[in-house]
C-alpha cells in the first residue's frame, strides 16, 4: 500500500529546530526526515554513530542543519547531557519528539526484572529527563512543543507485554501531567499511541502472517501501519493547525480500540 504525502506541503518549520530521540531507525527516522523536508533543522540521538551519520546526510540533503549525538537513553546523565548538547548547539529546542523505545516481551510469569528496568527506563524515564531539560529552557521562551510517542499498548493489553505497557502507560499519565504543569507557560504538549508501524523492526517481528493475520484481523481497518502516517499526525501536532489540542493523546490504530470485543 501506497501512503500518499499530499499534505506534507502545507508544513513549513523553516527557522525551527526539532530533537528527536532514537533518530536513526523507523518511526524515529520518518520524523526526523518529515521535519527535514519541512525545512526544520533537526538533531538527532541514537546509540549508533554510523547510522547518525547516514541519517545526518539524508536530512542534509534537504538543505537544513543537522546535528546528532551518540548517547544511551536508558540512564540518567546521558540524558541530560544529550538534552544540554543539542541546546548548546543549536540554540534552542523548539519541538522535541520523545520517540526512542525499547521493547522485551516474555510471559509476566517469567518477568525478568533487569528487562523491566531497561524498557522503563528507556521508554518512560528518558523522556521524563530529557522533557525536563528542554522544558526549562522552552520556559524560558515562553513557548515550545513536545510530542511523545507512546503506543495503543498504552491503552490495554498485549500479552507478553508487561513492561512496554506498563512503560507506555506511564508515558500516556506523563504526558497529561507535562501538560497541565507546562500549559501555563506556554509549553504545549501531546502523545500518539500506535498501533503495530510497519518500521523494518516491526517487519520482523510481524511478518510472519500466522502471527500477524489475528492482530490484524481485530482492527477495523484490517491492516497495519506505517511509518509516514505517525510522522504526518506529529507534524500536525507540531504546526499551528492543533494550537489549541494540549494534553491529548491520538490513537493511530485503524479503529482498534473502536471495538468493546
Amino acid at each position: 500500500m501506497n501512503i500518499k504525502r499530499d499534505n506534507r506541503g502545507q508544513y513549513d518549520f523553516s527557522g525551527k529546530v526539532v530533537m528527536v530521540t532514537g533518530g536513526t531507525m523507523g518511526i524515529g527516522k520518518d520524523i526526523a526526515l518529515g521535519f527535514a523536508a519541512a525545512q526544520a533543522d533537526i538533531c538527532i540521538t541514537a546509540r549508533d554513530e554510523k547510522a547518525l551519520s547516514r541519517t545526518a546526510e539524508e536530512i542534509e540533503d534537504f538543505g537544513v542543519r543537522c546535528w546528532t549525538y551518540a548517547g544511551d537513553v536508558s540512564e540518567v546523565l546521558p540524558c541530560r547531557h544529550i538534552a544540554d548538547y543539542f541546546l548548546e548547539k543549536a540554540g534552542a529546542v523548539d519541538i522535541l519528539i520523545n520517540n526512542a523505545g525499547v521493547s522485551i516481551t516474555e510471559p509476566f510469569l517469567d518477568l525478568d526484572f533487569a528487562h523491566w528496568d531497561k524498557v522503563l527506563a528507556v521508554n518512560l524515564r528518558a523522556p521524563a529527563v530529557i522533557g525536563k531539560v528542554i522544558a526549562e529552557s522552552m520556559a524560558g521562551r515562553g513557548e515550545g512543543i513536545i510530542i511523545n510517542v507512546a503506543s495503543n499498548a498504552g491503552i490495554g493489553a498485549i500479552t507478553e507485554h508487561a513492561s512496554y505497557c506498563a512503560s507506555k502507560f506511564g508515558l500516556l499519565g506523563l504526558t497529561k501531567v507535562m501538560a497541565v504543569e507546562l500549559g501555563p507557560l506556554g509549553i504545549r504538549v501531546n502523545a500518539v499511541a500506535p498501533t503495530v508501524v510497519l518500521t523494518p523492526m516491526g517487519l520482523r517481528v510481524w511478518g510472519d502472517p500466522a502471527k500477524a493475520d489475528p492482530v490484524k484481523a481485530k482492527i477495523p481497518l484490517n491492516r497495519f501501519a506505517y511509518p509516514e502516517e505517525i510522522t504526518d499526525v506529529i507534524l500536525f501536532l507540531a504546526s499551528g493547525s492543533s494550537s489549541m489540542i494540549h494534553g491529548e493523546t491520538i490513537v493511530i490504530d485503524g479503529g482498534a480500540n473502536a471495538r468493546l470485543y
